[in-house]
């Protein structure tokens, strides 16, 4: 969610050019000196920035002197956004994190398959396409988290540990409004979309983990299931006032912040919050409970691969670049870097956790399953955007129906 965030020398992108300074214009190239230069396109974020970047890839550079990678930083584009730009100018990066290959632009990526290594990384088969490993990633996050203000919590007389149905969640809300807070913080962007979808999917997922297959084949629509109750409530807290409808003009930065600061009460977030929280010296003033729910509870936790890299196949130094990809996914240094960095986890590998994170640990420990929308339950390409598209519409005074209706408008035109 925190990675869904060009160069200077482009002027139609000239709103993005103040987080790609660092950049010069240019491709990769074999210097005079012998040494190699990798364009290595990441996503900025509260967490992981510039600075992190940096001295991350540092490390790097001194275990291996015959390469420097250079950075190549998104700030108000995707990821994806920013490999379409460079390969249709024909200068293309060498690798990009935070990319998600599908069956239709995997051949945009190096086919990862034939090395070893990637086997034993987090998730990896189960983002293949077709058997094939493209993507391979550090760690893993989990999603379906929300995220309180112990303070707030305590001034209206909540007990967390009773919310577990959506009833109950909206009761939690009416009470922190009367207590004085925002009952629950969003924020503009890719914000709206993203919450409802881990508020949703949890729930509709945990009850029938094939629905996006069913979706694909058109066996279930958004309109004719779970979907709409989730739609329904959501524009219902709209319309009390849980949520604040001038928010769709907040940055996600600021309304993490927001809710930092002790403005809003409740947050919905993935694990990536909290090193955030941890920075700002408030881990120990937020607590965090897994998602409510109207079916099964706990439900099971919507979660991703973290820190994900693919090598882009027109790289020029292609050798270079899976070697590079190998140290961010295989060196254990450079692993718990990455997880501390973004609050993720993996397998065999610990580091110090705040209280905060200690009881996301407890969450993911007691989920279960783990969501997985990815390979053949990755839905079709465009779909969190329009999503997020749709669930901005409800503050505007979209009807729950009329969402639903459009959501499965546009996916069937997608087909």
């Amino acid at each position: 969610m925190g990675t869904l965030w060009r160069r200077a020398c482009t002027a139609a992108l000239a709103a993005t050019t103040l987080v790609a300074t660092a950049t010069a214009c240019g491709g990769g190239s074999e210097e005079s000196s012998g040494s190699t230069t990798l364009r290595m396109i990441v996503n900025i974020t509260p967490n992981l920035t510039e600075q992190y970047w940096k001295g991350l890839f540092a490390k790097y550079e001194q275990s291996h002197p015959g390469v420097k990678v250079n950075l190549e930083l998104t700030g108000t584009i995707s990821a994806t956004a920013k490999l379409t730009q460079d390969l249709a100018a024909g200068d293309p990066p060498d690798v990009a994190q935070q990319i998600t290959p599908t069956k239709d632009n995997a051949t945009l990526f190096a086919d990862l398959t034939g090395e070893a290594w990637t086997a034993e990384t987090p998730l990896a088969d189960q983002y293949a396409i077709d058997g094939k490993r493209y993507l391979v990633g550090v760690g893993s996050q989990i999603q379906s988290l929300v995220f309180y203000n112990k303070a707030a919590f305590a001034k209206a007389g909540l007990d967390a540990t009773g919310i577990k149905t959506l009833d109950q969640f909206q009761d939690a809300m009416a009470k922190l409004k009367a207590a004085g807070y925002t009952p629950l913080q969003t924020a503009g962007q890719w914000v709206p979309g993203a919450q409802f979808s881990l508020l949703a999917d949890s729930g509709v997922m945990t009850e029938d983990p094939d629905w996006i297959l069913k979706r694909k084949d058109n066996q279930v629509t958004f309109a004719g299931s779970g979907y709409v109750k989730y739609f329904e409530r959501y524009k219902g807290w709209i319309d009390q006032g849980y949520l604040d409808k001038s928010s769709l003009g907040v940055t996600y930065a600021d309304g993490q912040t927001a809710f930092l600061d002790g403005k809003s009460a409740m947050y919905i977030m993935g694990s990536f919050f909290v090193p955030a929280a941890d920075a700002a010296k408030k881990s120990d003033e937020i607590g965090v409970f897994t998602m409510p729910s109207d079916g099964a509870h706990p439900t099971g936790q919507v979660g991703n691969i973290a820190n994900s890299y693919v090598v882009v196949n027109q790289s020029k130094h292609k050798a270079a670049a899976i070697d590079l990809v190998k140290w961010l996914v295989t060196d254990p240094a450079a692993i718990e870097s990455q997880l501390a960095a973004d609050g993720n986890l993996r397998k065999g590998f610990t580091y110090k956790m705040s209280s905060l994170g200690t009881e996301v640990q407890k969450i993911l420990d007691a989920a279960p399953s783990l969501i997985v929308r990815s390979g053949p339950r990755q839905p079709i390409d465009g779909y969190s955007g329009e999503l997020n598209t749709q669930v901005q519409s409800l503050f505007t005074g979209a009807t729950a129906a009329k969402v639903a209706e459009s959501l499965d408008k546009w996916w069937n035109s997608q087909r």
